[in-house]
């Protein structure tokens, strides 16, 4: 996606508006024309991506990411197959999905007063088996990965806290 055609119009709307204030107008629009062109970039790729979010989240479990290539941004849309998350003939069926970890507030899935957007940029290889456990498990590539980060912060606290993990069975100490 070309942004030169938008940046370039914005410039010269901001130059027609300086036109009205007179010479001194015109010249701070001209002086501000330059350092704007990068700000206007960076602001229409931040829409992109979340515009790109917003879609994503309504297509689940395909997906549309933003990608900056060449200094332009393009789409890339990734859509699964059809049959991805469905049973094959005669398999048995899917378990639903796992329960939150302890511990994660109930707010983690979906209270967007109380969510921070996080960019994570993923190898393609990575992401299609990210992209198909989600499916799977029949939930959004999000909440999948939302689920694995707390469980993968629930094993590193109950790790450093001394409770023992799933499956330990040992056991340090004295007795007397």
């Amino acid at each position: 996606m070309e942004l030169t055609r938008y940046v370039d119009d914005l410039q010269h709307r901001l130059a027609t508006a300086a036109e009205a204030g007179g010479d001194e107008a015109r010249q701070l629009a001209s002086r501000l024309a330059a350092p704007l062109d990068a700000a206007v970039r960076l602001v229409l790729l931040d829409a992109l991506s979340v515009a790109a979010g917003e879609i994503s989240a309504e297509l689940a479990p395909g997906s549309v990411d933003v990608r900056l290539r060449g200094g332009e941004p393009e789409f890339v849309v990734a859509v699964p197959e059809p049959d991805a998350g469905a049973p094959r003939a005669g398999a048995p069926a899917t378990a639903p999905p796992p329960p939150l970890p302890a511990g994660l507030p109930a707010a983690a899935e979906g209270d967007e007063a109380t969510t921070t957007r996080t960019t994570l940029r993923l190898p393609d290889q990575l992401k299609t088996q990210v992209e198909v456990a989600a499916a799977r498990d029949g939930v959004s590539v999000n909440t999948w990965l939302v689920r694995a980060v707390a469980t993968a912060l629930e094993q590193t606290s109950s790790r450093t806290t001394g409770v023992p993990q799933k499956g330990g069975n040992r056991v340090t100490g004295w007795v007397r």
